[in-house]
């Protein structure tokens, strides 16, 4: 039992168990691999068993220089960026723009519940397509949707107008919420992950919260309107952007084991009246092995197509459709679905209150002062960002080493410790230095505090979801953002709710739940491995989850 884990006696390799370091108890992954023919890291990480295990193409997205990996994530992270600013940037001036189109405040809060509706249900059809079709076509779908509904919504011109702006956009910010998670296990290995789940979780938060920033001082000196002109500019840019330099990254693998069996291997010594039957089989498995060896790079141009033409999956379209909802139950995305949705749809909370509290008594900030307040946010995610993802992935070499070279997805929940005391001193807090009418600094402080908090359950989150379940990555992950349903639900009523009890209730309320689903952390690290090992020894369920 390593640091509190319980051993599964029922699978010698458990999915998401790795080996990542050399020693004599190579996991059954590696057990007929030549030990010769498992690749390595580089530098510092030569000693590394490179998880998964890249193929000889040039084509391999794992294969790519570091430099082409981390400029696809720059463009789709600072699309992610501005995605993540679109949906809370009016809520500086909702007073004003409520005003300005003849309705209340209440009914604006509802228009950004019905984009997050939006977006949580579209998750389910931006999945399969992405799935069947690859990543690349739809990340140029969804930008040019996003373009086209921010000139929409600068020319609006009444509420009926702005709404349906609001909601087809939902369209367009889906894939950003599931599709840079999949981007990252495409092009990354594990011991690479964390610290790229925390640039593209720094990229949407700092969007979230550096959006809010700029679009008060935007409203109040140049109109509402030109928060949905500024980011046409910016979608314009990043159309050409992504279209030029963000490839295909989806790519079919074929097993480490079966592309380093010879040809004897295949031979079955019971079936040797069957010689010359075994000779043409393995005659042309060993040309199809030589064929991917020898596979030629593709040149710019092919590499910058619409879409490659291919499916990545020959699953059926329904199927994947359903695999959402049927993975939700999997008790580790379960737990990744209450963490992440509870704790994100809280801090949306924020954004959409913030207004109505901090425009009255006893603060009585314009309209521009309520965009300053996410300064808080923006700098605690900054730092938040800075420390943990590096941090996680340096906490997952060193448990690993400990633990004799065999890596566990369960090494991601150590963070979770500084989630749950970043995450009381937020939403507690920001509830009760509000009740008490405390200096601004007070609830500010703690507004960026919950931040922090996202900043770190992310890497823990998504790294061990990947990690754990890296074929279902993106079922997954649709599952986990289906917490938009959640955030419309609260996001629909909560203003009235904080009118009915109180800011101190209502983030009590919070924060209380948020204690509750984080302290499920405890039994996910001593069960975890056990739980996996029961999930994939399910006949049923892992015929229908796999292609």
């Amino acid at each position: 039992m390593a640091f509190g884990m319980l051993e599964d006696k029922h699978m010698e390799l458990v999915p998401g168990t790795a080996c990542m370091h050399d020693q004599s108890d190579v996991p059954r992954e590696y057990e007929k691999v030549p030990r010769e023919q498992l690749k390595h890291g580089t530098g510092r990480y030569s000693h590394v068993i490179l998880v998964p295990q890249p193929s000889d193409s040039p084509n391999d997205p794992l294969n790519w220089s570091i430099w082409k990996k981390d400029a696809i994530l720059l463009i789709v992270g600072l699309s992610a960026s501005v995605v993540g600013a679109f949906g809370p940037m009016l809520s500086p001036g909702f007073v004003l723009i409520a005003g300005d189109l003849g309705i209340s405040v209440n009914t604006l809060a509802q228009s950004t519940a019905w984009l997050i509706l939006t977006i949580g249900l579209s998750l389910f059809l931006a999945n399969p397509l992405a799935k069947v079709w690859g990543r690349r076509p739809v990340f140029i779908i969804a930008i040019i949707i996003m373009f086209a509904c921010s000139v929409w919504g600068a020319f609006s011109k009444n509420y009926n107008s702005f709404l349906a702006s609001r909601i087809i956009s939902g369209f367009g910010m889906a894939p950003y919420e599931v599709l840079v998670q999949c981007t990252i296990g495409d092009l990354y290995f594990v011991h690479q992950r964390a610290t790229r789940i925390a640039a593209w979780n720094l990229f949407l938060l700092c969007g979230i919260s550096g959006g809010s920033l700029v679009s008060g001082y935007i409203i109040e000196e140049i109109g509402w309107k030109w928060t949905f002109g500024i980011c046409a500019i910016f979608f314009g840019i990043f159309i050409f952007l992504v279209l030029l330099f963000v490839p295909e990254t989806a790519y079919v693998r074929t097993p480490i084991q079966e592309r380093t069996r010879s040809p004897s291997d295949q031979i079955d010594p019971e079936k040797i009246g069957h010689t010359m039957k075994q000779k043409e089989t393995s005659i042309t498995d060993n040309t199809s092995t030589e064929e991917v060896t020898t596979e030629g790079k593709d040149s710019y141009l092919k590499s910058i197509r619409f879409m490659t033409g291919r499916r990545y999956t020959d699953a059926p379209f329904w199927k994947i459709l359903v695999r959402p909802a049927v993975v939700l139950f999997y008790p580790a995305v379960l737990w990744a679905f209450l963490i992440y949705g509870i704790t994100l749809t809280w801090i949306v909370v924020f954004s959409v209150v913030n207004a109505s509290i901090f425009t009255l008594p006893p603060y009585n900030f314009t309209v521009s002062e309520v965009g300053l307040i996410s300064i808080s946010p923006f700098i605690m995610t900054l730092i938040g960002e800075i420390i943990s993802g590096p941090l996680n992935d340096y906490m997952c070499l060193y448990l690993t080493k400990k633990n004799h070279g065999i890596y566990e997805p369960e090494f991601r929940l150590v963070l979770m410790f500084p989630v749950l005391l970043l995450g009381v001193a937020g939403f507690f807090g920001f509830g009760a230095s509000i009740h008490y009418q405390t200096h601004w600094i007070g609830p500010v402080l703690t507004f960026g505090l919950a931040n922090m908090a996202m900043a770190f359950e992310t890497g823990c989150v998504f790294g061990y979801v990947i990690d754990s379940y890296e074929d279902l990555s993106e079922e997954a992950f649709v599952a986990i953002n289906a917490r938009n349903l959640l955030t419309f639900g609260l996001t629909y009523f909560v203003n009235d709710w904080l009118v009915k009890d109180g800011v101190l209730n209502v983030f009590n309320v919070l924060g209380s739940t948020f204690v509750a689903v984080v302290m499920l952390t405890v039994p996910l690290w001593i069960f975890g491995k056990k739980i996996r090992s029961a999930v994939a020894r399910n006949d049923l369920l892992t015929r229908f989850m796999k292609d």
